[in-house]
């Protein structure tokens, strides 16, 4: 506990929101009336692969308590349903620290129907707490990469131990089944991947179109979520592009807000020309400075639907550090090119399954620099995305026979 608190502190001088309504975090707040549907959506990322299977509920009536970690995660929340929160059909609240006393107070407080969890969150006090109080708990749209279950042998204590507590799971494939059949779970059900149902931000769409418009003179890179530790990669492939193809443009898209000016910090030392998003751009996305540079750091959080929309190729961040790739499902929507680095046990699927269709190049370091704007040999995406949706019905109707059983 003490050093999760100081781990706020410490956030909370970056992004203040951080140490905002704290006493949530220990469970305590208001107590609310009548039956409520709980997702636990830790960021951003799993927010938006929520939405689709929120809005459900909703047309069928539930009330949604949707709790975050993260600041970014609860400000879209906050933002996207924000006519639902004032009618009462939708509470946005923080995750509690993960200890029984704590998810206690918080079941004390509503009557759950039942809870999902997206993605990979395997948290101790979380699962055990609600099979202690005797709410059904599900994984949602969920996965136990290959590479985190071999590790997680080698341990004492680890999420092998925690996931067998879980009321059910939902996965993504028949692939990511394995693992949890492995631990003993017995409601297992293969749902697919939500995140292709996750709606589009049609305005931010229309500004990359109307954007790429004005700029179609010149072919246009995003460099999507990149983390730290790829920067001189991809900084040295944009260089190689640019010196055969001087009217390139690439958008540097970091995944975190405080790499904003540790990236810009970054190009200035090295001498790379580059303009903000926040300079050149208004908050309607309108180009209100002229486009000069090859560089365009994406300094802004929450609208890669417009530096997709932008894009003739897009490299998607993390696969070329050890920690894996971060999604692929916004470029494959918007029919984009794509490349991911060889990291890809974090995306295990879809990723293997877009390679050997011809969707998503997996490219190695050495090669990058080459495959920049190299758009031959890609497929269209459109039938690989129609197969890969109806997820949020394939959730729903599993929950349906997991809560009556």
């Amino acid at each position: 506990m003490p050093l999760v608190l100081c781990f706020l502190v410490y956030r909370s001088k970056h992004e203040p929101a951080y140490a905002e309504k704290l006493l949530e975090r220990f469970g305590i707040g208001q107590t609310r009336k009548g039956c409520w549907v709980w997702i636990h959506a830790v960021s951003l990322g799993e927010f938006r692969s929520a939405i689709p299977l929120v809005d459900k509920l909703l047309e069928r009536g539930e009330r949604v308590i949707i709790t975050h970690f993260t600041p970014a995660g609860r400000a879209a929340s906050e933002k996207y349903y924000a006519a639902h929160i004032s009618s009462g059909c939708v509470l946005v609240h923080w995750v509690p620290f993960d200890y029984r006393l704590a998810f206690k107070r918080f079941f004390g407080r509503f009557k759950i129907k039942y809870g999902l969890v997206m993605e990979v969150e395997f948290w101790p006090g979380m699962i055990s707490s609600a099979r202690a109080l005797n709410v059904p708990l599900f994984l949602c749209n969920g996965q136990y990469p290959n590479k985190s279950f071999e590790r997680d042998t080698r341990r004492y204590f680890s999420s092998r131990d925690i996931v067998p507590l879980l009321s059910g799971v939902l996965v993504k494939s028949q692939r990511m089944a394995i693992p949890f059949q492995k631990l003993g779970v017995k409601k297992i059900s293969v749902t697919g991947e939500m995140r292709f149902d996750q709606p589009l931000n049609e305005n931010q769409v229309v500004a990359g179109i109307r954007l790429k418009e004005i700029i179609s003179h010149r072919p246009v890179v995003t460099i999507a979520s990149a983390v730290k530790g790829e920067e001189n990669l991809f900084f040295e492939a944009a260089m190689k592009l640019v010196q055969r193809n001087p009217l390139a443009v690439i958008v540097y898209v970091p995944r975190k807000p405080e790499e904003f000016e540790t990236i810009a910090s970054h190009l200035k030392s090295l001498g790379i020309a580059f303009q903000r998003r926040s300079e050149i751009l208004d908050g309607s996305l309108n180009l209100i400075e002229k486009l000069h540079a090859n560089f365009i750091l994406g300094d802004s959080l929450g609208e890669m639907n417009f530096y997709i929309s932008l894009a003739d190729q897009v490299v998607v961040g993390g696969g070329y550090v050890p920690q894996g790739s971060h999604n692929i499902i916004e470029p494959l929507l918007l029919d984009k090119p794509t490349i991911v680095g060889p990291n890809i046990w974090t995306i295990e699927f879809p990723a293997v399954e877009a390679i050997n269709a011809g969707v998503v190049k997996l490219v190695k370091p050495k090669d990058l620099a080459g495959e920049l704007l190299e758009l031959s040999n890609y497929q269209p995406t459109s039938e690989f995305v129609s197969k890969m949706q109806g997820s949020t019905e394939n959730t729903l109707t599993a929950i349906s026979k997991f809560v009556e059983t």
